[in-house]
C-alpha cells in the first residue's frame, strides 16, 4: 500500500511524501509502537530518549553526553522539540527525568524520503545532561552484527494488534534476533540497502510499529541499529527493518567533531 504523508513546516510550507512501505513515522501517541513486548526493568535502559513535543512521537538514544541519535524521517521543528531522557511512566514524574532542549539537528546528507535509506540524523542537546543511574550513554558497536545474534528494542507505546490500541505508560522491550541479509532480502525484495538490516520473529505476533521510530536496538550491551520502517506490524515473513548503525561510523564520529 502506498501512504501520503504531508507535513507543515512553520505556517508557510508543505511537504507531502508518499512511500510505498510502512514507515514507522512520528505520528500521535493514539498509533502503535512496540507489540508483544514487556514492561521493561525501571530505568534499566538509561540511554533510552523520547523526542517530545508535548507527547511522545518518537524514540532516540544518548550516544553521549550532549547527542541523541534518531532516524530523519522523526525530524521536527528544533525549536518545538525537546528530549526526555530517563524516563519510564510517561504519565507520572519520577524525578529521574531530564527535558532536554534541542541546539542543533543534522540529517545525513542523502537522506531519502522515498526509500528510506540514509535514514539517520543527530541532535545536539542545548546543554550536556547529567549523567545519572536512570540517564546514561551507550557505546556505539564496533562493528557488525551477525544473523542469529540476540538483541532487544525498547519504546513506549500500543501492545494491541488489529487495529486496537493498548498504550502501556511504562517503557516496553521486545528481545528480537538479528535475521541474516538473505532473510531481511527475501522479506522486502530490492527494497534493502546496505545501510538496512532485518530483525525481528518470522512467525508475527511480535514487533516495533508506528511511533516507535528511532528506538534503539541494543546488542551485547552495544547500539546496533534504530527503528526505521516496515511492512505492517507483527505480520508473519515481514520483520522491521533498522538503521544499521555499523555504516555509519564515520560519518558519525565526523559530525561530532566537526560540531563540538
Amino acid at each position: 500500500m502506498c501512504v501520503c504523508v504531508c507535513v507543515c513546516v512553520c505556517v508557510c510550507v508543505c511537504v507531502c511524501v508518499c512511500v510505498c512501505v510502512t514507515a514507522a513515522v512520528a505520528v500521535p501517541r493514539e498509533d502503535g509502537r512496540i507489540i508483544g513486548g514487556q514492561e521493561c526493568e525501571p530505568h534499566s535502559r538509561p540511554y533510552m530518549a523520547s523526542l517530545n513535543y508535548g507527547y511522545h512521537f518518537c524514540g532516540g538514544v544518548l550516544i553521549n553526553k550532549q547527542w541523541v541519535l534518531s532516524v530523519a524521517h522523526c525530524w521536527y521543528n528544533p525549536y518545538a522539540m525537546q528530549i526526555m531522557l530517563g524516563e519510564h511512566n510517561v504519565r507520572v514524574f519520577e524525578g529521574t527525568e531530564q527535558l532536554m532542549k534541542t541546539d542543533t539537528i543534522i540529517w545525513h546528507p542523502d537522506y531519502d524520503y522515498q526509500t528510506l535509506d540514509y535514514d539517520i540524523m543527530l541532535i545536539k542537546l542545548f546543554h550536556p545532561v547529567e549523567v545519572t543511574e536512570a540517564v546514561a550513554p551507550i557505546p556505539l558497536a564496533k562493528g557488525c552484527p551477525m544473523g542469529g545474534l540476540s538483541c532487544s528494542v525498547s519504546g513506549w507505546g500500543n501492545s494491541a494488534m488489529g487495529g486496537e490500541v493498548n498504550l502501556p505508560i511504562h517503557l516496553q522491550c521486545l528481545d528480537v534476533p538479528i535475521l541474516d541479509d538473505k532473510q531481511c532480502e527475501n522479506a522486502y525484495p530490492g527494497m534493502i540497502s546496505p545501510r538496512m538490516m532485518c530483525a525481528g520473529h518470522m512467525e508475527g505476533g511480535k514487533s516495533p510499529c508506528n511511533g516507535d521510530s528511532g528506538s534503539p536496538l541494543v546488542c551485547a550491551g552495544e547500539l546496533q541499529g534504530l527503528v526505521s520502517w516496515g511492512q505492517g506490524c507483527a505480520l508473519p515473513n515481514y520483520p522491521v527493518v533498522f538503521v544499521k548503525l555499523c555504516e555509519y561510523q564515520r560519518w558519525i564520529q565526523d559530525v561530532l567533531a566537526a560540531n563540538a
